[in-house]
């Protein structure tokens, strides 16, 4: 596989979350870096774009792989470097994660933090979750008023502010001479890297995009709802255990609200359905009241690019064209980490950090 020793000229293809990133890197170590991106700078066709973007290794522990969490715990450490890189503020916290139900759900709930504590012991360097009663509730989180009688806190666990994080980083790959190309969609088989004219390597980071080349790639759906709440002052990610749609509350700055629940093994990207609006919403009234005043700023969907196992995987599709995918409904949370197997992998050739994390380097034969 080709080895970045010397300045090159790297093609990437799509400019959502993993393409800003790489391209950031590359361009910070010299490289020249054309993006190719089918649609434009805003980056409406990326998951990217439609994301709470909590880094919440802990909670997610319930629902993935053990590579996943190290790649999120590893991300906690990694994003506030990457951000000092940046030319823009973006909102970054790491206020912990709060998960609070309905007594009804109280079973629900104790089911949850069990599998929190199993995957405790299979990773003792996750932080110990804290039990939370009526009085430690409203320490922690005054706004929620009393409201729940029970909760656990998850310390140490984050979020920022996607929308702004991509802003910042279109500005300062335009100040570091990356070359844009939007609504410029492209396949690797529109180059022929190593000759003359072309790029010296091309790095396929188009998520769903990639289908037409990467047969088993799915959609999953999400739907979010982005509010403004002036009466709403939660000071961290909220997450509310329920049977049918587990919510989830982050609060960005300026009383922002990003909402979501639903995942649909779909790649239906169409607008959201009345039915999933009207539950998320009504669920997440029963969390604040001032939530009934709030007014709705975006309804979106996206599909997420995900794999046949849910985890991300690594390419070669020959030894100039690498392929980075699959991060499923964890973007934000181990970008990081696939951020720098990738840019160990092209520096060095090893796939130490990769193996580390549990993420499969598929080789040009097996491709």
């Amino acid at each position: 596989m080709i080895a970045l020793t010397t300045p090159s000229h790297i093609a990437i293809l799509g400019a959502g979350l993993m393409g800003r990133l790489l391209a950031l890197e590359l361009a910070r170590e010299g490289h020249r870096v054309e993006m190719f991106e089918a649609k434009g700078l805003e980056a409406d066709g990326a998951a990217a774009r439609v994301a709470a973007a909590m880094l919440a290794p802990l909670a997610e522990s319930a629902i993935t792989e053990p590579g996943v969490v190290r790649m999120g715990q590893y991300g906690l450490t990694r994003w506030p470097e990457l951000l000092a890189h940046l030319d823009d503020h973006v909102f970054f916290q790491q206020n912990g994660t709060l998960v609070v139900w309905h007594r009804q759900d109280a079973a629900d709930a104790n089911r949850l933090c069990n599998l929190f504590e199993k995957n405790r012991r299979l990773n003792p360097t996750l932080p110990a979750l804290e039990s939370v009663g009526a009085q430690r509730l409203q320490e922690v989180e005054p706004a929620l008023q009393g409201r729940f009688q029970q909760g656990v806190y998850l310390p140490g666990e984050g979020q920022l502010d996607n929308r702004q994080l991509l802003a910042a980083l279109e500005k300062t790959l335009a100040r570091l001479g990356v070359t844009f190309h939007w609504h410029t969609p492209r396949e690797t088989t529109d180059f022929t890297p190593g000759t003359t004219g072309q790029p010296d390597l091309v790095i396929d980071c188009r998520g769903l995009g990639a289908r037409t080349e990467w047969k088993n790639l799915r959609g999953i759906r999400g739907e979010v709802v982005r509010v403004h709440a002036p009466e709403v002052t939660l000071q961290r990610p909220t997450r509310l255990v329920h049977p049918r749609y587990p919510l989830y509350i982050a609060p960005k700055e300026n009383h922002l609200f990003v909402i979501g629940a639903t995942e649909i093994e779909s790649d239906d990207m169409g607008p959201a359905s009345l039915r999933s609006v009207m539950e998320l919403l009504s669920a997440l009234y029963t969390v604040h009241s001032g939530f009934a005043e709030a007014r709705i700023l975006e309804i979106a969907t996206q599909c997420r690019p995900t794999l046949p196992d849910n985890l991300p995987a690594l390419r070669w599709l020959d030894e100039r064209v690498l392929q980075v995918n699959g991060l499923y409904r964890h973007g934000y949370m181990i970008s990081p980490a696939m951020l720098d197997a990738t840019l160990q992998i092209l520096r060095t050739g090893s796939t130490e950090l990769a193996q580390s994390f549990d993420v499969t380097v598929h080789q040009p034969h097996h491709a």
